[in-house]
């Protein structure tokens, strides 16, 4: 008796994160990769408890999860929301950070692992209104930060935060709000009235590498 009321016990939690997963518009493999749930199940979950219930704002994304580190870098808006969104993985024991750089400490397909990025997440989106960084660019970006192939903790020189760090690219020690800030319309259009549009639109490329490239 024991022994089936542990099994029904771990098939509702599995249930439950994953309808947790599902309002968090996960794509149906991450969804499988942390519950063990067939696909089909997936989906007939969305139909039973999303779908059939009425009109709902969540929606189900097809294709590949995002595997594109330069999206957390493409403005410094999205760069500082992903360093907060690393600190509350930090917070919530998702990774912790060592002397020998970033370390997981989540499990693949445990439901205790997969409540914590959940919690983290709802945290992040309870800060950000609206919030740049969907479930599932939250869910690479913890991955990246736990294999270290990319991505980065460091501290920013200038206000001591914590910033993301792309380690592909060129290092520099400031986050993104310290760092520079491309020209206003107004200094570009004087730029283009005295003949330096091209040397502008030069500085501004190196600016926003800059920007993407913190160490």
């Amino acid at each position: 008796m024991r022994v089936s009321e542990d099994r029904y016990t771990r098939d509702r939690l599995r249930l439950d994160l994953a309808l947790r997963l599902i309002r968090h518009e996960a794509r149906t493999c991450t969804i499988r990769l942390w519950t063990g749930l067939s696909d089909d199940r997936i989906r007939k979950l969305y139909r039973s408890y999303v779908e059939e219930r009425g009109p709902s704002a969540v929606r189900r994304h097809r294709g590949k999860s995002p595997r594109q580190a330069a999206y957390f870098f493409r403005n410094p808006e999205t760069c500082f929301q992903a360093a907060q969104l690393a600190s509350l993985f930090l917070l919530h024991g998702l990774i912790v950070a060592g002397g020998g750089g970033i370390e997981s400490r989540y499990r693949i397909g445990a439901v205790d692992s997969g409540l914590l990025l959940c919690r983290a997440y709802e945290a992040f989106v309870d800060l950000h209104a609206p919030a740049r960084i969907s479930f599932e660019h939250a869910w690479f970006l913890l991955a990246a930060l736990a294999g270290r192939a990319e991505l980065d903790l460091a501290r920013c020189t200038d206000c001591g935060g914590v910033r993301l760090r792309d380690l592909l690219a060129r290092r520099d020690p400031l986050c993104a709000h310290c760092g520079p800030r491309p020209p206003t319309a107004a200094a570009r259009v004087a730029a283009g009235e005295r003949g330096l549009g091209p040397l502008l639109e030069s500085a501004r490329w190196h600016d926003a590498i800059r920007s993407r490239a913190p160490s």
